[in-house]
């Protein structure tokens, strides 16, 4: 039986909407799925002298004084117990990069972690590409990738244990960290994608990424077609996925 992880997505959207105001984090992983829930901002730079992560008095809790999503490899949290099936041949990835102020244009990665706990996060599933929004205050509104591949050489099989973790670096360098963890499946066995978990708002628009030589100020075609060769295809299916609906 199939499940729609769209409801549970929409839920923990609707009930992070509810105290939104008091954090300073900025996306949400609308599918496959979501570690969970690290809008929060606890402590401040005095209580960690000056370190982003930090224990607070009682030494049990951990204080995140700019946002718990700076914390690399994925955003303050821990690894979930409840995973999410994802296709063995790459499937879909949503997310929403505008919940707080700051992100007009973001770089985004998309990257995977081998495993049940992942030693690392370094193998690059497409290029990065530029995301551009209507504003740099908050906006409303979903991108979405419906064909995202495995990196590339990976040495999966259904079964396997993994995690996508979704980078948005902010438009001053720092990156947000936000992690799905994943176990592959056939997809048959995987639940859905439809326009409902898996669309793409208007007002959002992705570029590549190019290299530019400084000293002659030109675009580099040969450090950056490799690249653009391998974002294409992923973006492209965007605009197609749409018009299925």
């Amino acid at each position: 039986m199939r499940q729609n992880p769209s409801l549970e997505a929409w839920w923990a959207i609707l009930l992070v909407a509810l105290f939104a105001s008091s954090v300073t984090a900025h996306t949400i992983i609308v599918y496959p799925g979501w570690r969970g829930n690290n809008l929060h901002t606890t402590g401040n730079f005095t209580e960690t002298n000056g370190l982003g992560i930090g224990r607070g008095a009682n030494d049990s809790e951990l204080l995140y004084p700019a946002g718990m999503q700076w914390a690399y490899p994925c955003g303050g949290m821990p690894t979930s117990q409840n995973r999410t099936k994802w296709p063995i041949k790459g499937g879909a990835v949503s997310f929403q990069p505008g919940w707080f102020p700051g992100h007009k244009t973001a770089f985004i990665y998309l990257n995977m972690g081998y495993g049940t706990i992942p030693p690392n996060m370094s193998h690059p599933m497409i290029a990065p590409f530029q995301l551009v929004a209507p504003t740099n205050q908050e906006y409303p509104g979903t991108f979405c990738l419906p064909q995202v591949p495995l990196p590339r050489n990976a040495d999966l099989k259904v079964g396997d244990d993994a995690t996508i973790q979704i980078v948005e670096t902010a438009q001053h360098g720092a990156a947000l960290y936000n992690c799905v963890d994943i176990t592959l499946a056939e997809p048959e066995d995987v639940p859905e994608v439809t326009k409902d978990n898996c669309f793409n708002s208007t007002h959002l628009s992705a570029r590549y990424i190019f290299a530019m030589d400084i000293e002659s100020r030109a675009p580099s075609t040969t450090t950056s077609s490799s690249l653009m060769s391998y974002a294409l295809v992923p973006l492209l299916l965007v605009g197609s996925f749409g018009l299925l609906f």
